[in-house]
């Protein structure tokens, strides 16, 4: 059973998909973490973010061990990323990776923004998580603030605006929910609500397969 969940950054899609992960038993990947950890290594070295041969280098030497996640999050990394991702030939590096990790024999958990319309387009279930730009911005500067961050909510939205244009927008994988995928807006719900409409979509997806 693959699961892939997609949508915008600070949807809810991350949390969902661990707590779908635990509760069947599945392995989890945060695809998200992948040009995160492109960008990380590009800004390591002091190259750019649009240098298009060091980015796909830095892509094709990525393990799925390496990351370093307290590295990897925050405001500045989520917005590399999405520089990073829209290189085409960054994305065909890693796709093989994460095509690989969503065939493991027991299945598995994948969330990002084009799982189920590049990565697994046969995944069982598919839930395209998504929310207002405001209650994102409103999500992420509460989580920035726990982690100590600075936080200016209006800076926070602007971002989020931007990434949803870039990330739609990009000519390869761009970011839109796949045909077959049910749309879950979680403006309005806890993580609770979230996660038993997110456990009633895969249920049913389940049940049809």
């Amino acid at each position: 059973m693959i699961i892939a969940l997609d949508g915008p950054a600070a949807s809810g899609k991350g949390t969902l998909a661990r707590k779908l992960a635990a509760h069947y038993g599945l392995p989890h990947l945060d695809t998200g973490l992948l040009y995160r950890a492109t960008a990380r290594t590009l800004m390591d070295g002091d190259a750019r973010l649009d240098d298009v041969a060091k980015a796909v280098a830095a892509a094709r030497g990525l393990a799925l061990t390496d990351f370093e996640e307290d590295r990897l999050r925050g405001r500045e990394m989520g917005e590399a990323a999405s520089v990073v991702a829209a290189i085409p030939e960054v994305r065909a590096a890693l796709i093989d990776m994460q095509r690989a990790f969503a065939q493991r024999p027991q299945g598995a958990v994948l969330d990002g923004r084009d799982i189920g319309t590049v990565i697994a387009p046969h995944a069982t279930v598919k839930i395209f998580v998504t929310a207002s730009a405001e209650a994102r911005a409103q999500r992420r500067a509460l989580e920035l603030r726990g982690r100590g961050e600075a936080v200016d909510y209006h800076a926070i939205l602007d971002d989020i605006k931007k990434r949803d244009a870039r990330d739609s927008a990009r000519a390869d994988a761009p970011l839109k929910p796949a045909p077959d995928a049910k749309i879950l807006d979680t403006t309005d719900l806890n993580v609770e609500g979230a996660l038993a409409a997110a456990l009633a979509i895969t249920e049913a997806a389940i049940i049809r397969a």
